[in-house]
């Protein structure tokens, strides 16, 4: 790797993977340069889709710390550098390569630890960060909302207690005694 020109792509492909939140690397062996280019655009501004050569890669994958990738590199491979959400560019890969089967999904990288092609499918099965944030909002206002329900049901029952004793002796009830007193008196 002395040519200069490889030791830039290096450095690039390495700067790549550390600045991505993940990396899903794919084989796109007979797609023509149309449907790349539809998968780039369903990737939007979240993921960028770069066909790779393998060594090369391999290199700045393991100069990036990552060397799990390592068995994958084999084929014609095209790495998708995710800077947004993973969960976001799984689905748009995975609904690419149902429409187009020749997309084989190889396996990635999330966050420094190594995915196969299967969980890179379970986490396109996930919903969005967004909706699991807001999911994850509503259940703790559901449980904030339960908590200061049981709070304030002893004051709700006080205040009750309070008007039907008010209500007792304005209605002149007030001279029965109460039967803990009988018992005192007795005594």
């Amino acid at each position: 790797m002395a040519r200069p020109d490889k030791a830039a792509a290096v450095a690039e492909l390495t700067d790549k993977f550390r600045g991505s939140n993940a990396a899903v690397l794919t084989e796109y062996r007979g797609l023509t340069v149309a449907q790349l280019k539809t998968l780039r655009r369903s990737l939007g501004d979240n993921a960028n889709y770069a066909v790779v050569k393998n060594t090369l890669t391999k290199i700045a994958a393991n100069e990036a710390g990552i060397s799990e990738l390592d068995d994958l590199f084999s084929g014609p491979t095209a790495v998708a550098f995710v800077a947004g959400d993973p969960v976001e560019s799984a689905k748009a890969l995975r609904d690419f390569a149902k429409d187009n089967p020749a997309l084989i999904i190889k396996g990635g990288v999330l966050d420094g630890k190594a995915l196969s092609a299967d969980d890179i499918k379970k986490l396109a099965d996930l919903e969005s960060r967004e909706v699991l944030l807001a999911k994850l909002a509503g259940g703790l206002k559901a449980s904030m909302a339960k908590a200061a329900a049981t709070f304030q049901a002893p004051l709700t029952e006080f205040a009750r207690t309070a008007e039907a004793l008010r209500a007792k002796v304005e209605q002149g009830g007030a001279g029965t005694p109460a039967p803990a007193a009988e018992d005192e008196v007795a005594e």
